[in-house]
């Protein structure tokens, strides 16, 4: 991957100063099963309400019942009864829990976000993934001050979390969403400067930004505090390139690779399935908009990423769902998701 000199420096020094996130470095922490993202079952979420899959117990039960080791899920805010049944549940079965959670929208909303924190807590989960905002940064914003703007609102809302979770000694997990390049994000958590504040590493979503999952994961793996593992198909279309998240080990990642580097800095992180059963995402990198916001990227980027995606594309075209049966959809995201989980048995647990 080529940055600019900036870029580099900025890393490094993140990089450096990351120890502070470091769990113990013990070469025999225990391999718990792949855990799962609620993103993984969006489809039966939102058209199979009897799945109750909104419900953290039942959510949690449901993927026990496929194999999985715990459960990434909104939480929000529970009683102390649903907490004391959530934790049994978690202590009976030996799963982990970890919560996602909206970052305060403003001052008003700071309140909403500590109450969230708490209960997250008393719930059994220790580490919270959040994101800077749910878009793409190449499809959101038109020009440079539109960006900047958003990435000032962004470090606002985590200098009002980072004195709760502080306090909680909860860990917040950032991801990389399609938002901010490597650097521009490990700049944001180095100024930021907290040990409860670092990120959830996507394996797959800076691909997007024209970044490979190897340097990706090199750089952020000593301040991840947990995953969203995913493998990713691609295809080149006329705008750019099509990117999908496939099956595990069907795609271009070096799974076993990506893994060993995030053990390597931690080795009880816990390896959650981000499975999103859908039609390719465009990632029209040929096109003027796309670098409204990213001007900084040397061209040498570009041309690396598209020699990777004509090398790597496959044969046949990316698996799409939008023809399917709303049954025969269900079906292909519960197939998907058992299909990862025996991979990272296989090939992830050792």
């Amino acid at each position: 991957m080529h940055w600019t000199r900036r870029q580099v420096l900025a890393a490094g020094a993140w990089t450096l100063l990351s120890s502070i996130a470091r769990s113990d470095p013990s070469k025999d922490a225990p391999r718990t099963p792949m855990g799962i993202v609620i993103h993984s079952y969006g489809l039966r979420r939102s058209s199979d309400k009897d799945a109750r899959l909104d419900d953290p117990l039942s959510f949690l039960e449901f993927c026990r019942s496929r194999g999985a080791g715990g459960v990434q899920t909104s939480l929000g805010v529970r009683d102390d009864a649903y907490a004391d049944k959530l934790r049994a549940q978690l202590s009976e079965h030996k799963l982990y829990l970890e919560g996602s959670i909206a970052l305060p929208r403003d001052k008003d909303d700071v309140e909403r976000f500590a109450k969230e924190v708490e209960s997250s807590k008393r719930c059994g989960a220790t580490i919270l993934r959040t994101v800077l905002m749910n878009g793409r940064r190449y499809e959101v914003f038109e020009n440079n001050e539109a960006f900047r703007e958003f990435l000032k609102q962004g470090k606002q809302a985590l200098a009002w979390a980072k004195p709760i979770v502080e306090k909680a000694e909860i860990r917040l997990a950032v991801e990389n969403h399609k938002d901010l390049q490597t650097p521009e994000l490990l700049d944001v958590l180095k100024k930021l400067d907290s040990p409860c504040v670092g990120v959830c590493l996507d394996t797959g979503n800076s691909i997007a930004l024209l970044e490979t999952p190897d340097q990706t994961g090199e750089l952020l793996a000593p301040c991840t505090f947990t995953t969203h593992i995913k493998d990713m198909g691609v295809e080149e279309y006329a705008d750019g390139f099509l990117l999908s998240e496939v099956p595990l080990g069907t795609g271009v990642l070096d799974l076993p690779k990506v893994v060993a580097t995030l053990r390597k800095a931690k080795p009880d992180i816990h390896l959650n399935l981000e499975m999103i059963t859908r039609d390719p995402l465009k990632i029209p990198c040929l096109t003027t908009k796309y670098w409204a916001t990213l001007d900084d990227v040397p061209g040498r980027r570009l041309a690396d990423m598209l020699a990777l995606v004509r090398a790597k594309a496959g044969k046949k075209p990316l698996p799409r769902i939008g023809q399917l049966s709303k049954e025969d959809q269900l079906t292909r995201e519960d197939e998907n998701v058992r299909e990862c989980l025996r991979y990272s048995k296989a090939h992830l647990q050792e």
